[in-house]
């Protein structure tokens, strides 16, 4: 997760507050994706951004995964994401994002 990306996360954490910040990512690699949870959950473990050794815990999910993809307009979210779904590793990337949900989110 680049560095405007761990600023703007965190700005709109501490206007909105944690627990009404949910984050959606969409990296296209599980080890990618893990990182980017982690970053907004944990802290940047990087050490290099904004968000480093700042434990902000906000719930963050793939826009993969069913509890998302089931709130998108089937269409949009067809046009959106279908043909990345397609090739991505779709269960190594949920599963990556889920565990570190289930470790670090405070607010899910």
């Amino acid at each position: 997760m680049d560095l405007e990306i761990q600023q703007r996360v965190k700005d709109l954490t501490e206007k909105f507050g944690a627990e009404n910040v949910v984050v959606i990512i969409g990296g296209a690699e599980a080890e990618a994706s893990g990182l980017s949870a982690e970053t907004v959950t944990a802290g940047d473990p990087t050490y290099a951004g904004p968000l480093a050794g700042i434990d902000l815990g906000l719930a963050v999910f793939h826009i993969v995964e069913p509890e998302v993809k089931d709130e998108c307009d089937a269409g949009i979210y067809d046009e959106q994401c279908g043909m990345m779904e397609m090739v991505l590793e779709v269960d190594e990337i949920i599963g990556e994002v889920k565990s570190i949900r289930e470790e670090f989110s405070k607010f899910i």
